[in-house]
């Protein structure tokens, strides 16, 4: 591995002005914290892409055998690198998507109506050189790996002439800056819900807990709007930065898929051998005034429904990372805490664990992807619920935005408040955990307190009932 240590610049500019070099993955904290929000890491101009379709998995368009995480797995031993301690924990590796409907590779579900079996489920730049940002110590240090060479010279070369081209790069200033650029009017956001066939969703899914069939599954609707002329999906980035401020945010520049992210939730970490999820269950919109602010807050706290959402949850994550982890390692640190973000309080718990010997980053994701959080209790059941009730893919909604490293190291979040731009269309979803407490209006205005500082980006305010 070579570093070199540059000048510190915002890590937002930083992206933008490489940007140009293509396929940019940014992976931003722009909500200030000590731990959650110390780190972010920009990217371009990856040495292969990694991505998965219904088919399976491929590299640089070249079909691979066998499972596709296992695929991902042998294709990330292809480049083996040390930790360089010291720096931020991401040092170069795969970045990128992995979209809620690669379920369907892990377990045997129904498919949606509009599922495509040729719209990548995974889609992964292999990146050699990575621009790392420790927010805390006011660092930048690039990194570059010198793969994909395997002779150490030629490895060597190659990583001082890729630490010379981002440098070069990030030095140079653009002529303008898509930070200032307005967004454009003309959104038309539509709902795939009308107001009263979302709440007899919801009602739908209490029959099936009040039978037995599950605990809770996850319901949300889908806000699309065709793009105006003129839009540039990484300037609503940067104003999604500003509404809704996350430490797991995220930008990805696919080509014919762009994703905006401002998450405020953590789906897996690894580092080392340590595991750690942060589930969310529990939702209270918040209040200008701080006296009303603090009492939502409290009564978040205090809700009955909503901890009992929060500890099933729980319980199924518990379990799905025992599955890969030593005896008796997982533990709950935190159990329903609070979190407050610009729109919202949350609930937050945390479960730790440490893998077992012999397993890696991708057994983890293989054993708790999706995250329960954004599906259910009992998982597989609360899947097929969704399914029915949404009867859409959610593509890159609930999935995961993060990176794998070449060391071994791993963090994902749970997308959501999260926008995909694809095919001249912006896609947005918000739902909310339903239990057998749920009261069907309550929860579909969830939906809306959940989504307003995303829309806040926009300029503009969803329609309801269908428009």
């Amino acid at each position: 591995m070579w570093t070199r240590e540059i000048r510190f610049l915002a890590p937002e500019v930083a992206a933008e002005r490489l940007r140009p070099l293509g396929m940019l993955g940014f992976l931003d904290s722009a909500m200030a914290h000590p731990s959650l929000g110390r780190y972010a890491y920009v990217a371009a101009d990856p040495f292969a892409v990694f991505t998965v379709d219904a088919d399976g998995a491929m590299l640089g368009g070249e079909r691979l055998t066998g499972p596709p995480l296992a695929a991902l797995k042998a294709v990330l031993a292809r480049y083996p690198a040390e930790t360089l301690l010291g720096l931020p924990p991401f040092q170069g590796g795969a970045m990128g998507m992995i979209a809620y409907d690669f379920a369907h590779h892990l377990e045997r579900l129904t498919k949606p109506a509009d599922f495509d079996p040729a719209r990548p489920t995974i889609r992964l730049g292999l990146y050699d050189t990575v621009l790392a940002f420790d927010l805390a110590e006011a660092r930048a240090i690039l990194v570059s790996s010198g793969h994909p060479e395997t002779g150490e010279q030629a490895r060597e070369d190659r990583a001082r002439h890729r630490l010379d081209r981002f440098e070069e790069a990030l030095s140079t200033p653009l002529a303008a800056s898509a930070g200032d650029a307005e967004i454009p009017a003309g959104f038309d956001w539509r709902s795939n819900f009308f107001a009263r066939d979302y709440r007899s969703g919801i009602e739908r899914v209490r029959e099936y807990i009040l039978d037995g069939d599950i605990f809770q599954a996850n319901i949300a609707q889908t806000f699309r709007s065709a793009l105006p002329g003129g839009f540039d999906p990484f300037a609503l980035y940067l104003k999604l930065r500003q509404t809704n401020a996350a430490p797991f945010g995220a930008y990805f520049d696919f080509g014919d898929l762009k994703i905006a992210s401002s998450s405020p939730e953590r789906f897996l970490s690894l580092a080392g051998r340590t595991v750690e999820a942060r589930p969310i269950k529990g939702t209270a919109k918040r209040s200008a005034d701080a006296k009303e602010d603090a009492r939502l807050a409290e009564a978040l706290l205090a809700s009955e429904k909503d901890r009992a959402e929060n500890v099933m949850i729980v319980d199924l994550l518990r379990n799905d990372i025992a599955r890969v982890c030593e005896p008796d390692s997982v533990e709950v640190p935190v159990l329903c805490g609070l979190e407050s973000y610009a729109a919202v309080h949350h609930l937050v718990s945390v479960v730790t664990g440490r893998l077992a010997e012999g397993r890696d980053a991708t057994d983890l994701l293989a054993a708790a992807f999706p995250g329960g959080s954004i599906t259910g209790a009992p998982k597989i059941r609360a899947m097929e619920i969704i399914t029915e009730i949404e009867n859409t893919a959610r593509g890159a909604y609930c999935g995961s935005l993060g990176y794998l490293g070449f060391d071994g190291s791993m963090d994902l979040n749970i997308a959501i408040r999260t926008v995909s731009f694809e095919s001249g269309t912006a896609k947005l979803s918000a739902g909310g955990g339903i239990t057998v407490l749920s009261d069907p209006a309550a929860e579909y205005e969830e939906t809306f307190t959940k989504a307003t500082r995303v829309f806040a980006a926009f300029g503009a305010s969803p329609g309801e009932d269908g428009g």
